[in-house]
């Protein structure tokens, strides 16, 4: 297999599950180096209390073709960021490509809740783990990335920017999140650009994440099973989708092309020509626009 990344150094921080998975081991399938952070481990669990850990991550990265070093962290402790960018300047001496796909709000929100009905520490609590552990991370990271020309960061979100400029999502405290990662790119863009560097912002679909895929009772095996429930559902991606988003950004000698824009899976697939792992393409953020928000019935065709 082609490993174009072979040599370069990545930190995935919040690979735990979800994308910040998906994108660990295919950035590992590329040849990476992959730097796993999270607060999930076999030793101690976060408060969502689930069983993914980031050793188990690591492993995935490794037997995908990669190194993958699992390193526990809590990005809102500045401390503990430094220690782990320490760590990596020490082992490996750069970095070329950054991942903030720090989350860690999904029992933190209410659907459609006004934002002085919301519990307010939880609302809180979101913003400090969707945007302030950036920030942290991009802070004590970028010294290290610009060591050598070429850096990539990928700030992942929810949503393109047209889409969340025209879309309510979900309520005050997850819209504000999401728009805030859209806008850090946009502005670490104009910081980075001049230094030889790029800035991204990314976005999956409908991700079919392991809390997802619980929450409907389905597996990846028979995921298909939820259509009868939720229709729409059949536009899902899995993880390793947007994966293969950031392994084509890392390797494109030309990524500096998309400085400081919004991009997702879909429309990444299109410019590189990657497949999720079916062989299909699917093209989330254009589906919900055309079908899903317009009320039309579920239907994929010319989507995925």
């Amino acid at each position: 297999m082609s490993q174009p990344l072979k040599g370069k150094v990545a930190l995935v921080a919040g690979a735990t599950r979800g994308a910040g998975r998906g994108i660990a081991v295919e950035l590992g399938a590329a040849g990476a180096t992959v730097y796993c952070t999270g607060r999930s481990t076999r030793a101690r669990r976060s408060e969502y209390g689930r069983p993914e850990t980031v050793e188990d991550t690591a492993d995935l990265v490794t037997e995908a073709g990669g190194h993958g070093i699992a390193h526990p962290a809590d990005h809102l402790d500045p401390a503990q960021v430094r220690a782990l960018v320490d760590r990596v300047a020490d082992e490996q001496g750069r970095l070329d490509v950054l991942v903030n796909d720090i989350w860690g709000g999904e029992t933190l929100f209410e659907w459609d809740v006004p934002m002085w009905e919301h519990d307010l520490d939880n609302g809180l609590r979101l913003l400090r783990l969707a945007v302030e552990t950036h920030a942290v991370t991009s802070h004590h990271a970028l010294p290290l990335l610009l060591r050598h020309p070429g850096g990539l960061v990928v700030e992942v979100t929810d949503g393109t920017a047209d889409y969340n400029r025209d879309t309510y999502r979900v309520n005050f405290f997850y819209d504000l999140a999401k728009a805030s990662v859209l806008r850090m790119a946009f502005a670490l863009g104009h910081e980075l650009g001049p230094r030889g560097a790029t800035a991204v912002a990314l976005t999956p679909g409908w991700l079919r994440s392991e809390i997802m895929l619980e929450h409907f009772g389905v597996g990846e095996e028979n995921w298909r099973d939820a259509l009868d429930r939720v229709p729409h559902f059949a536009i899902s991606e899995t993880p390793r989708y947007v994966g293969r988003a950031v392994a084509a950004l890392a390797a494109d000698p030309d990524v500096a092309r998309f400085n400081g824009t919004s991009l997702s899976s879909g429309g990444l697939a299109r410019e590189y020509g990657f497949t999720d792992l079916d062989g299909s393409r699917p093209d989330a953020w254009r589906y919900l626009v055309e079908v899903q928000d317009a009320g039309r019935p579920a239907d994929t065709t010319g989507y995925r």
